[in-house]
């Protein structure tokens, strides 16, 4: 679309996360979807529409603030607490909401960021039933039912919305700020609020110190957070650099000396900036609320992951659990086969086009061209090999999602 069009479009108002379908998606597959997703996540609020110049369906996804809560609890959601009951960062739980900071504001107590993600999980982990079938596509049970459809094509994109208004804040106190420090917060705790998705409005307040936090997610905001220190850093043996490069003199024994104690200087400076880094990344990570959490814990399962139901003995809660054993089972009786099989395949391979290339080189009478010969062989083998070994790759990956 040109760029006029563009500035006549209007911001969607109360949607958080939006699913497209290409043009040629029937009327049965939307209402097939469609149906799925009320009746397997109610809390959800759904609304179709369709682009008419590109004749594109799109479903426009929400949810009320007290479902967002249940979601939160659901996953685990770290938030604030309120300084009397401890302060501190904690896993949401509805039965003891009142502890909450800003847990009377609905606009303000989620990000927006916040809410597409307990969407987000809430959509990836809507399973079929045993024997469910659109058109050619069968499900197996407990199979996730959009991941399938959009590895499929039937889902074009599925994808959270920005929110302008932030955008905006952020290009003036972010982007197009100089020399100043990036809305990341310098103190531990501070503002929390943030958007509450399109059509939310934002606080009349000034930009939060935690804007890229808020709007991002943590390992965004953490990224930024290394990057503006690491950048920081490199100004110390920049200067020191220079100032070594202009009083350095011409002669071997000056520049000698000059190296020497660049170097000294730079494994000093390397030392400090690592010890200074797991300081300052340590207080984000407490102030973020992710310093005592499991990596594993931070990321959503897989929502490939199948296999039976029970009730987890840890939390209490239904989930899906696949035997170890038959686990290890595949890994030893198909995996580590396969593995071998493919690279006994190149080995034996690479030793037969070097047995080529010495019987090639042996020939004196053959031209110059023909003596590379056995070397692109090889390369064009190995660009084959190499799509053939990916997908028996993703294959055995997604058979260890069992």
């Amino acid at each position: 679309m040109s760029h006029k069009a563009w500035m006549k479009t209007v911001p969607t108002e109360n949607c958080d996360v939006l699913m497209t379908f290409p043009d040629t998606t029937d009327d049965h597959t939307l209402l097939w979807l469609l149906n799925h997703i009320r009746l397997g996540i109610p809390e959800l609020i759904v609304q179709v529409r369709h682009h008419k110049h590109t004749r594109v369906y799109a479903f426009f996804v929400t949810a009320t603030y007290e479902s967002l809560l249940r979601g939160a609890d659901e996953i685990g959601l770290r938030k604030p607490v309120k300084a009397e009951f401890g302060g501190g960062m904690r896993s949401f739980s509805c039965e003891e909401d009142y502890i909450y900071e800003n847990i009377e504001n609905e606009l303000y107590f989620f990000t927006s960021q916040e809410r597409q993600n307990i969407i987000r999980y809430w959509l990836e982990n809507l399973r079929a039933k045993q024997g469910e079938a659109l058109h050619n596509i069968h499900f197996l049970e407990g199979q996730p039912i959009i991941p399938e459809l959009a590895a499929r094509g039937v889902i074009q994109q599925l994808f959270p919305l920005h929110e302008q208004r932030i955008l905006k804040r952020l290009m003036k106190s972010w982007v197009q700020a100089v020399c100043e420090a990036q809305p990341l917060g310098t103190a531990l705790g501070g503002w929390h609020g943030g958007s509450g998705g399109p059509g939310h409005a934002y606080p009349p307040l000034g930009p939060p110190p935690d804007e890229i936090c808020d709007y991002f997610g943590v390992k965004i905001a953490m990224y930024f957070a290394w990057l503006g220190f690491y950048t920081s850093a490199m100004v110390y043996p920049a200067v020191f650099g220079s100032i070594l490069y202009t009083f350095t003199e011409s002669d071997q024994t000056s520049q000698d000396i000059c190296c020497v104690v660049f170097a000294i200087f730079n494994v000093i400076w390397s030392t400090l900036f690592l010890e200074e880094w797991k300081r300052r990344g340590a207080e984000f990570a407490y102030k973020w609320g992710t310093l005592d959490t499991p990596a594993e814990s931070i990321e959503e399962p897989r929502p490939q992951f199948r296999g039976i139901k029970r009730i987890s003995p840890v939390t209490s809660a239904e989930e899906f659990y696949y035997p170890p054993w038959k686990r290890l089972l595949f890994q030893c009786l198909v995996s580590l086969p396969v593995c071998l099989a493919c690279l006994s395949f190149v080995f034996l391979l690479m030793l037969g086009c070097f047995q080529l290339q010495e019987f090639v080189l042996s020939i004196q009478e053959l031209p110059r061209i023909i003596r590379f010969l056995p070397k692109i062989v090889l390369a064009v083998i190995v660009t084959a090999c190499d799509e053939v070994y990916k997908k028996i790759a993703y294959w055995l990956n997604d058979m260890g999602a069992w």
